[in-house]
């Protein structure tokens, strides 16, 4: 005697409505981080593009290194090399730290973590 016991579970299958569809797209472009998570290092980069102002650091309230930035370009600028190489370093610096700063909001980095120090 073999008794076989049959469970039936209902399926419920909605169907995904488009504010889920287009909430998913929104966070899988986003990557949960926001809108504006997405774009502050772009923003960054772009303004670190202004020669001579160094506004990259400023934006990332870097202000100490904008400042020192800003002094050591004048003994550079005698070297048009040199300065070149330190206004491309900072406008890659600026993208840098503002991808810090979204990782650190977002929890994808931790505080104690040796790149934000």
């Amino acid at each position: 005697m073999s008794e076989e016991i049959e469970i039936r579970v209902p399926i419920q299958e909605d169907e995904p409505n488009r504010g889920m569809i287009i909430q998913q797209i929104w966070r899988e472009i986003t990557a949960g981080i926001g809108f504006w998570g997405t774009l502050r290092p772009l923003v960054a980069a772009l303004i670190a593009v202004i020669p001579f102002l160094f506004l990259g650091q400023h934006f990332n309230r870097q202000h100490q290194k904008a400042f020192d930035w800003t002094l050591l370009q004048f003994p550079l600028a005698l070297t048009v090399v040199l300065w070149l190489l330190l206004w491309l370093w900072s406008i890659f610096d600026a993208w840098r730290e503002a991808s810090k700063i979204v990782s650190a909001k977002s929890g994808l980095m931790k505080r104690g973590s040796v790149l934000l120090q």
